[in-house]
């Protein structure tokens, strides 16, 4: 009976524990709704045919829905607001556990940032992740200095002073979740046009880190050993600037390892984006209208240039993205009224 009491009394606090655990840590339901983006992947059917990596510029500009309802290619954004490239890498690696693509796109953009960035970015990406092998390597990766892998074991650690800042959201989100994107892809329909373009600055090196290209390798590899086609693309975001120095970086890896590299900078006129009405935060990141005129050109070119499925002739499939078709437009008209 004594050890019976003691293994009670065990399951009792770990529940308790688990129970504090989850109340304190972020909702990202109505606040931070970044925070939800690497859960949602989770509760999705695993039969994507592209996945796309990268930061903000890819889950803000690229929608898997219009990639579907116009050319019936299935897709996943895997982004996350500042996802650096060993982020996008060991994400990568989490995905090929539950599915294998045809394509990989990543966007090149990351290749600029040589170390991490912030804690509250790492905790975006990282708190509502599943436990897993890649998990760990990615945090250990990603923490700043100041940072301890505890407070990501239990997160009560770094959270406890949120017991004295709940919400209502704390609650109605305890044990449930909040969609918020489409396929990873985020809906924004406000505008804010391009105003000025700010004065490029001069920096002391436009060389990409070694920890970039290693990292890079690595998702080439991975997409090699794997026999997944990998594609760069960089958004066409107009800040951060994206230096000419940059750019021939890029291009000089993708012609030594034969993959394609589309930059959609040198093609907004073709694209026909309108940084007046295509953009809702001065030319960082388009909205909705932009993100459609993006996702419909790369589309097109996905669809001449790879061996892709035509998923709106499979019922099964079909039938699921006619619902969530649905849900997109149905945010859209909401968000217009």
């Amino acid at each position: 009976m004594k050890y019976l009491r003691v293994f009670f009394l065990i399951i009792v606090f770990s529940f308790i524990f688990a129970f504090l655990n989850r109340l304190v840590m972020p909702k990202y339901a109505t606040n931070l709704v970044e925070g939800s983006f690497t859960k949602e992947y989770y509760a999705e059917e695993k039969d994507h045919e592209i996945i796309f990596l990268g930061d903000c510029e890819v889950y803000a500009n690229i929608s898997p829905m219009v990639l579907y309802e116009n050319y019936g290619i299935t897709s996943y954004v895997r982004g996350n607001s500042q996802q650096l490239i060993w982020q996008s890498y060991y994400l990568l690696k989490e995905t090929l556990k539950y599915e294998i693509p045809k394509l990989v796109v990543f966007n090149v953009n990351s290749m600029r940032y040589s170390e991490p960035v912030s804690e509250p970015y790492n905790r975006l990406m990282l708190d509502e992740m599943p436990w897993s092998k890649e998990k760990l390597d990615l945090i250990k990766v990603s923490m700043t200095k100041e940072e301890n892998i505890l407070s990501y074991i239990f997160p009560i650690l770094r959270y406890h002073s949120r017991f004295s800042q709940l919400t209502k959201e704390d609650f109605i989100y305890l044990w449930k979740d909040k969609k918020i994107t489409h396929n990873g892809f985020l809906i924004n329909q406000e505008v804010k046009p391009v105003s000025t373009l700010p004065v490029q600055k001069k920096l002391s090196t436009y060389q990409f880190a070694e920890i970039d290209y290693e990292y890079l390798d690595k998702i080439y590899n991975l997409c090699k050993q794997n026999n997944i086609t990998l594609v760069l693309m960089k958004a066409p975001s107009l800040y951060p600037y994206w230096y000419p120095e940059y750019e021939e970086q890029i291009v000089e890896y993708a012609k030594e390892k034969n993959i394609d590299y589309y930059n959609f900078i040198d093609r907004v006129e073709e694209i026909g984006i309108d940084y007046q009405t295509d953009t809702y935060d001065g030319g960082y990141h388009l909205n909705l209208t932009g993100a459609t005129k993006l996702s419909i050109y790369f589309g097109k070119i996905l669809k001449e240039n790879y061996d892709l499925t035509d998923f709106r002739e499979n019922d099964k499939i079909r039938k699921r993205y006619e619902e969530k078709l649905k849900d997109y437009y149905k945010e859209i008209k909401e968000g217009r009224d």
